[in-house]
């Protein structure tokens, strides 16, 4: 039995010590002061390069080009078979 009784009163002082640092916390604000202080902020907005839609563009069409001239090939249009038979 005493040891429950020990347990629940040092749970207890737990307790009241948080509630005491909170009745501290709260106190050192104070807002009846008379020292006022600003702060300025300065924003600096920046667009990424591939946001922009004519990026996407030119991205486009030089993938077009690319792939026309790989699908192209080197084909001359003149294709030249040799058959060799034997006798």
């Amino acid at each position: 039995m005493k040891q429950l009784f020990k347990g629940n009163i040092n749970k207890m002082i737990a307790v009241f010590l948080l509630l005491l640092i909170q009745v501290i916390a709260f106190a050192q604000d104070d807002k009846g002061s008379t020292e006022s202080t600003s702060t300025t902020t300065k924003t600096t907005t920046t667009t990424i390069w591939y946001a922009q839609p004519w990026v996407w563009v030119v991205g486009g069409v030089i993938l077009l080009i690319v792939l026309v001239a790989l699908l192209r090939g080197n084909s001359s249009g003149t294709d030249t078979h040799t058959t060799v038979i034997k006798d």
